[in-house]
């Protein structure tokens, strides 16, 4: 299985770098005091980051607007995912416990305000593509049943079976989601506009090992590395 970034994305939206952490024999079932604990932290490091900012032109948010403009996404109807999980948080309330692994992904994408999502690799099919949407695919929203597919032109994430997140990082689909059975998976965190990304990883990488266990390999996709190998690799080598 690969993990492919269309050439494209790199010329029409200012040369972004994808970060991606494979993660294998996970336990995702314990739910821990001390991920709740580190959530609220977040939440309210946030508040005190934003506090008098206004949303939308937050250097770190602001470039995701744009990009939604560009490929045909109205950013006020639509928005990427730091955006909205910093919306939440803005006006008062809590980033609900999923379970570990969306728990983890959650806090650090509030902490450094740029997008984290992930899928189970044992419901994917194929390879996992980063790219343009032909309008024909089909796609399931998070908890629905009825067959949303994207608009021709749209940022995508696909495998062979069909979408699996829609808008780059609006909507993530029913059919790959993490749930607590979960024991292979692959996390994306995503730079544009030469966001750093970095930092955030290796955290991420260590909170994934440190609260559900398993083995897990970092990679980042970039203009130079458009596409990885992420079914195989050897954990003894990390």
């Amino acid at each position: 299985m690969k993990f492919k970034v269309d050439k494209n994305i790199f010329v029409d939206f200012g040369n972004p770098v994808i970060g991606a952490i494979v993660v294998r024999n996970i336990d995702n079932t314990a739910i821990s005091p001390e991920i709740s604990k580190l959530l609220r932290e977040a939440e309210s490091g946030l508040r005190d980051k934003m506090s008098g900012i206004d949303i939308p032109a937050h250097p770190n948010i602001a470039p995701w607007r744009e990009a939604y403009r560009k490929f045909g996404s109205k950013p006020n109807d639509f928005r990427s995912s730091p955006e909205a999980l910093a919306r939440i948080v803005l006006r008062g309330s809590e980033i609900r416990n999923i379970n570990p692994l969306v728990d983890l992904y959650n806090l650090i994408s509030l902490k450094y305000i740029i997008p984290v999502g992930a899928e189970d690799l044992d419901k994917m099919e194929g390879d996992l593509e980063l790219t343009f949407a032909n309008g024909t695919e089909s796609y399931v929203p998070l908890g629905a049943e009825k067959n949303d597919p994207p608009s021709p032109g749209e940022v995508i994430y696909k495998d062979s079976a069909g979408v699996i997140c829609r808008r780059w990082n609006w909507r993530e689909g029913d059919r790959t989601k993490i749930t607590p059975e979960t024991k292979n998976a692959i996390v994306v965190i995503e730079s544009i506009a030469s966001i750093p990304i970095e930092e955030a990883t290796r955290e991420l990488d260590s909170l994934i090992r440190k609260y559900c266990g398993g083995e897990t390999k970092a990679f980042y996709l970039t203009r130079d590395i458009p596409e990885v190998e992420i079914g195989n690799y050897d954990p003894e080598q990390l």
